[in-house]
């Protein structure tokens, strides 16, 4: 592990990347495939992503998903479910690389996401892939960030 860490860290070279307008699947794809080729991957504006569909049954479906619990058990337990759209965006690419694989959770662990852009990003050059822009879309869409309000998720990002 300290030899991937000295590695990375010699290479210094981090891709940021603008989630705004883009859809969730296509762009989770094209980072999990650069997170395997070994690239650190930084994406901000996550609430700002969108998933196809029309807006009420695209939240209705990530209700009836993920925050269901069944379970027979005693109730002192639950799994964490995903509510802020930084862990529903991992939680994409985490769906998208090698399970139960020492390589995938290496790829995972190259990946920062963040809500809004941090400071020290700000000047850093945002970068947009065109095959996942949202513009490509020809029906309705709704953002990240309204799916995991409706989730549950009592963060925010400031305006400014």
């Amino acid at each position: 592990m300290g030899v991937c860490l000295v590695a990375e860290q010699k290479s210094g070279k981090v891709l940021v990347v603008d989630g705004s307008g883009h859809i969730l699947g296509r762009l989770a794809s094209i980072i999990a495939k650069r997170l395997l080729e070994g690239e650190r991957i930084v994406v901000v504006n996550t609430e700002k992503i969108v998933v196809s569909g029309r807006p009420s049954e695209v939240i209705k479906q990530y209700k009836k998903t993920i925050l269901p619990v069944r379970s027979h058990h005693s109730h002192k337990w639950r799994p964490k479910r995903p509510r802020s759209p930084v862990r529903l965006f991992k939680s994409t690419v985490k769906g998208m690389l090698p399970k139960n694989n020492k390589r995938g959770r290496e790829a995972l662990s190259r990946l920062k996401a963040y809500v809004g852009v941090p400071d020290e990003f700000k000047g850093a050059e945002l970068i947009r892939f065109e095959d996942a822009d949202a513009s490509r879309l020809a029906r309705g869409y709704v953002e990240l960030g309204r799916i995991a309000r409706e989730l549950g998720w009592k963060g925010g990002v400031d305006e400014q």
